[in-house]
């Protein structure tokens, strides 16, 4: 059976989407999911918990990923 990574990604407003990868954000969280649909909510509780909350929208954006993992067997 598989399983999901949701990744939200908190990048610079100067970095390009496409340059928007796990190594070049601010910050990366990741949490495990059901399934896909988990991947498209409760991201926005996540960073609303965090401090860089103020910066969404102004000097930073948020790209958010879903990356199937297999469960082992």
């Amino acid at each position: 059976m598989n399983a999901f990574i949701a990744v939200v990604l908190v990048c610079a407003n100067g970095l390009a989407q496409e340059a928007c990868t796990d190594t070049e954000a601010l910050e990366v969280r990741k949490v495990r999911v059901a399934n896909e649909l988990g991947c498209a909510t409760g991201w926005q509780e996540i960073i609303a918990r965090t401090e860089r909350r103020e910066e969404i929208g102004k000097s930073a954006y948020l790209k958010t990923a879903c990356r199937r993992v297999k469960e082992p067997q």
